[in-house]
């Protein structure tokens, strides 16, 4: 039984706040990330608590982290999905959800036993010959030691998981999880014992699924194989038959050749016998639907213990079965002469054999579909083999169900297309695997006094049923513990407050390679065992390439590990940029370049701060004594700050919309903007009192208010160096962190609507009179004329009641405005939008200059008219197109031309 103990539910006693790093030098993340993490680990911050859920009606959040393996290393594509994760945990815990992220980790069956494998080579140990329970004994101490290594490593990149529920699927309760569940399927007929043909891995000698295959298209050669006809008594008749194979290795195991029953080369020969290359055997022709006449030679070899396409004809034509591979892929007795080579080897003696018998006929080069292991990258083998498998169609009938009555949502959309396709298409599920390491198949055989063992008499059951059994060797596929992870973490099958609280989850946060793999099984699992789907929500994230978008890979040697990068940027920057590029349904092509970026996001908040924090009144330690709160009503404040609150409101709706439709990358890019432009680019400079001098307390109350809010919008996603600001704004209490903060909430009695639109219009005007200074290199000291001729009298009117803030801002000795100006003489002109703004040049450019750049300008806009007018002269855009976006592109060659006139008018006035 899987619990949380009661008393550990209690947020501990807050630990003291980490000293404040110095604030008068640039941000060093190294100085503040871990103090940060273990102040909340150790302060209960990241605790769920059930009872909150139970008892004190809080709405749940739960998120089941996708358990890395135990022999993993942190890298970038965990880096995205934790911190995908982590900031919409952060974010609901903000929201006032009770907050559950869910971490652990995968045994990693095939994968661990192989690293313990080669380590115990390396000391001259062999697994074989210290036995299973030695072996095992070994794995565990590697597990102890080296285990948890991304656990920790997770921290470093801020993973705000409540620990206390770190589960590994090897953990007792998980286990017992697994063996419940084996042990139901079987008794509900959908676990059952087969042989048939599978996919063996010769290296690590196990089967594995369809799922962990990949078809690797290779370089390679179709043979062209003659076979002779024989009569009654096996002597040549004369004829024969020509096959092609890709396989000529496998011919010893031929039991027939088959033709299309339509096909008017063999009409004769079927029915009739062949001899098998290289053996004495002879088999017969058969024919049969499937073959293509037109492939090869018109006729396939059978070989039905060694393709699946065999198989199924085998099966149809009731042939028998030979396997002539070894599980380690050399050939066996069942081969003849070729018994003991290698497959590789095995070929190439065969191939020259039939070369000097006359029977090779023509070698061509040819592409080849080869099927090859995702774990050990070998080739498979199709092998015939008893296993055990799970009828998979009822499991997902009811998988398919939750997503089609919407239950189930993924973002983006079209994954449900790819879920339904394998769901309408499945396998049953080969679920046992010739392994030590991974939970040992509840299956129990009798065995007699000599140790002989009845394979037929086997017992079902999570425990022996006493003296006299022997347990199944194998063990379970590692997904097979794995799709039981959003319930089997909370403890079920016992019925644990935690599973009552948090089941089902919220979220599944994961990349696309693992849809069938995990994502699908655990809907399957969730749906079947509990009757509820596991979440109500799928986020697929894209996959992350290099800059050339290549596959990340060791042999490339282009991989980009993010702790290389934590340690380069800071982890704010790196969450930060991973954030941004993470837009619905696109893989990222990632630039270590990229970060810097990131890294100058949380250097322009930290200087942000301390443009007006400087004048925040500190203890010697470094902290706010002073808890400065606005006291004017939002009417009484001027036009820049009922902007800057009207722009927080729409940042903070929009940013919270983004997020609750997952949309991470629109909402870093939403924040952003707001913070860069509108907080620290415009209001710190309309705000700032001149000549250094300390702003007025009602100023600098409203910066600490607003930046204040910015740390909350931002804290998801940078939450290091946020948590650091917050505490330099007011003074704080041992457990006010900023990690348990209030998300912030729009406020729509703080907007008005006319301020934000004069204040945008006094940026308009400010940005392109400071274009014209860029332009002409006129240094900010000297003072410039401007005019503005605005496109109608109301917004004038209420530009001219913002002039002060253009004239400061733009430097200006003198500021026209209205609605119907005449354009000054000599001027350069900038169009925004129905506005234009001219700044006379007379004595301070060369007017040569200006004209060369109007009349490129010009051009350039004609250029853009012309794309737009051919794409609305196509009558198969206008007619098809929705009508807004052809309504879009009219409006496009309407203010193409407005501004092209506004252009030659201003050429026109240079003379």
């Amino acid at each position: 039984m899987i619990e949380i103990p009661r008393d550990r539910h209690a947020t501990p006693a807050t630990p003291d706040t980490p000293a404040p790093a110095p604030q008068d030098g640039p941000y060093e993340p190294e100085a503040v990330e871990q103090a940060w993490y273990r102040y909340w680990e150790t302060g209960g911050f990241f605790h769920a608590d059930p009872d909150a859920v139970t008892e004190g009606g809080k709405t749940p959040f739960v998120i089941p982290m996708p358990p890395p393996n135990v022999t993993g290393r942190l890298h970038m594509g965990h880096g995205l999905q934790d911190t995908v994760q982590d900031l919409l945990i952060r974010y609901k815990r903000m929201q006032g959800f009770e907050a559950l992220w869910i971490p652990g980790m995968d045994h990693a069956g095939i994968a661990t036993q192989n690293v313990v494998e080669r380590q115990l080579k390396k000391d001259g140990v062999d697994r074989k010959a210290i036995g299973r329970e030695a072996f095992l004994e070994h794995v565990w101490a590697w597990k102890e030691q080296y285990g948890d290594i991304i656990l920790q490593q997770k921290r470093r990149l801020g993973d705000s998981c409540d620990w206390r529920y770190e589960r590994f699927t090897m953990d007792d309760g998980l286990s017992r999880a697994v063996q419940e569940v084996f042990v139901t399927l079987h008794e509900q007929g959908l676990v059952y014992r087969g042989e048939y043909l599978v996919n063996w891995d010769p290296d690590n000698q196990t089967v594995i699924s369809n799922e962990e295959v990949d078809n690797v298209e290779r370089p390679g050669h179709l043979w062209t194989v003659r076979y002779p006809v024989v009569d009654e008594a096996g002597a040549p008749t004369g004829g024969y038959i020509d096959i092609a194979t890709t396989r000529p290795e496998t011919i010893p195991a031929d039991t027939a050749v088959a033709v299309h029953p339509e096909d008017p080369r063999f009409t004769d020969l079927i029915g009739q016998r062949v001899r098998v290359p290289t053996t004495d055997r002879t088999v017969p022709v058969i024919a049969d639907d499937s073959i293509k006449m037109d492939f090869g030679a018109g006729a396939l070899k059978v070989t039905p213990g060694h393709s699946e396409v065999d198989w199924e004809i085998g099966k149809r034509h009731d042939l028998p079965t030979l396997s002539i591979m070894n599980l380690d892929g050399t050939l066996n007795d069942e081969a003849g002469p070729y018994a003991g080579l290698d497959r590789k080897q095995a070929k190439t003696q065969i191939v020259a054999d039939l070369d000097a018998a006359g029977q090779l006929i023509k070698t061509e080069d040819y592409t080849v579909t080869t099927p090859i292991s995702s774990r050990s990258k070998a080739v498979i083998e199709p092998l015939l083999s008893p296993q055990w498998y799970v009828s998979m169609q009822p499991l997902a009938d009811k998988a398919l169900a939750v997503v089609e009555d919407g239950t189930v949502t993924f973002h983006p959309s079209r994954w449900a297309n790819e879920y339904r396709r394998w769901l309408d298409d499945i396998r049953d599920w080969p679920i046992s695997r010739q392994l030590w390491w991974g939970h040992r198949i509840p299956v129990w055989y009798p065995v007699d006094a000599d140790g002989v063992r009845d394979e037929e008499a086997f017992v079902v059951s999570v425990d022996s049923p006493g003296p006299g059994y022997e347990q199944d060797e194998d063990v379970l596929d590692t997904w097979f513990s794995s799709w039981l992870w959003p319930f089997a973490t909370l403890g079920w099958p016992s019925e644990t407050a935690a599973l009552k609280a948090f089941y089902p989850g919220s979220v599944l946060v994961s990349g696309y390679d693992i849809l069938f793999f995990w994502i699908a099984r655990m809907i399957m699992a969730g749906t079947h065992f509990t009757g509820q789907a596991p979440f109500t929500d799928v986020f697929i994230t894209g996959m992350i390439k290099d800059k050339q978008g290549r596959w990340m890979s060791k042999s490339l040697g282009n991989g980009i590990d993010p702790l290389d990068m934590i340690e380069t940027y800071g982890a704010d920057a790196v969450r930060y940029t991973l954030a941004k590029l993470c837009a619905q349904g696109q893989d990222i092509k990632l630039d270590p370049a990229a970060f810097e970026g990131g890294r100058n996001f949380a250097n322009k908040l930290w200087n942000a701060s301390r443009v007006f924090g400087r004048f925040v009144e500190r203890d010697d330690a470094g902290r706010p004594t002073e808890d400065l709160r606005r006291e004017r009503a939002f009417a009484d404040l001027d036009l820049s700050e009922r902007w800057l609150l009207t722009r927080l409101e729409e940042t903070v709706r929009d940013v919270t919309e983004a997020l609750d439709k997952y949309r991470i990358s629109e909402a870093a890019q939403l924040a952003y903007d707001f913070v860069w432009r509108d907080f620290c680019d415009w209001y710190l400079e309309v705000s700032k009192a001149p000549h250094g001098e300390t702003p007025d307390r009602e100023t600098l109350a409203l910066s600490v208010e607003v930046f204040e809010q910015i740390l909350q919008l931002l804290h998801p996603f940078m939450p290091f160096v946020t948590e650091e600001l917050w505490w330099t704004l007011r003074p704080r209490q041992a457990g006010d962190a900023l990690i348990a903060a209030d998300w912030p909430a729009p406020a729509a009695d703080e907007t008005d609507a006319q301020a934000a639109a004069t204040f945008a219009t006094v940026q308009d005007v400010v940005t392109a009179i400071r274009q014209v200074r860029a332009q002409y290199n006129v240094p900010p000291s000297q003072a410039v004329r401007a005019v503005c001729r605005i496109g109608d009298a109301a917004t004038a009117q209420a530009l001219d009641g913002a002039r002060e803030y253009v004239e400061r801002l733009a430097g200006l000795s003198d500021l026209v405005i209205g609605a119907d100006l005449e354009a000054p003489a000599a001027s350069a002109a900038v169009v925004v939008g129905a506005h234009t703004v001219y700044v006379p040049l007379e004595g301070m450019i060369d007017l040569d200059v200006e004209r060369a750049r109007l009349r490129r300008e010009i051009e350039g806009k004609r250029g853009f008219l012309g794309g737009v007018e051919r794409k609305l002269r196509n009558e198969a855009f206008t007619s098809r197109a929705p009508q807004a976006v052809v309504a879009k592109e009219r409006q496009k060659a309407a203010d193409a031309s407005a501004e092209i006139a506004a252009l030659e008018a201003s050429l026109a006035e240079l003379g």
